[in-house]
């Protein structure tokens, strides 16, 4: 059963990623990827949760939810970061010339 859901998570993991790329390609805008992967957590979180309560029948498996949308809100951080260094680096290079 764990091994189910270690695979379920990675695969929203990488469904988010794939998402917030879409979006990312569609806007040309870093943080509006980093946002959608941010809605996205919430998204994914909930529906692991709910997920996990018919699968295990135990009201304490919510927290399978909330554990993944900590792993998916760690990721929106991390690209919300890369979103501001990417802008530090632009503003830099236009100054520069």
């Amino acid at each position: 059963m764990t091994t189910f859901f270690f695979i379920l998570m990675g695969f929203f993991i990488v469904i988010a990623n794939i998402i917030a790329f879409i979006f990312y390609n569609k806007k040309k805008n870093l943080y509006f990827a980093a946002f959608v992967l941010l809605l996205l957590a919430i998204l994914f979180g909930s529906i692991g949760g709910v997920l996990a309560i018919f699968i295990i029948h135990d009201p304490f498996a919510i927290f399978y939810g909330i554990q993944l949308g900590q792993y998916l809100v760690t990721n929106s951080i991390i690209v919300f970061m890369m979103a501001i260094l990417v802008s530090i680096i632009k503003k830099y290079n236009n100054r520069k010339v």
